[in-house]
């Protein structure tokens, strides 16, 4: 594809073969059209990039001394008590 651009007779040809498909009024359209269209794009591809760098600095911000980034409730459990055979032979009994 790239030997195209290199010879100006074929470049010329290309040329001239867009002219005659799209017409000499369509293409001033066409070629705002794609303007419009890349610069959209450009701002959608800036916008994600600034939205990766600040998630990457509230990241960094959140965890930069290494402690929680909210404060971590703990309480204290006490264990369960198992039930043993004498606990079973005492619920028989008073039943």
């Amino acid at each position: 594809m790239g030997r195209v651009f290199e010879n100006p007779v074929l470049l010329l040809v290309v040329v001239l073969l867009v002219v005659l498909l799209f017409g000499a009024k369509r293409l001033p359209d066409a070629a705002r059209s794609v303007g419009r269209s890349m610069r959209i794009f450009k701002s959608e591809v800036k916008g994600m990039k600034e939205d990766d760098r600040a998630d990457e600095e509230r990241r960094a911000s959140s965890s930069a001394d290494g402690a929680p980034s909210r404060p971590l409730e703990g309480r204290v459990v006490d264990e369960p008590h198992r039930a043993t055979s004498d606990d079973y032979d005492q619920h028989r009994r008073s039943a």
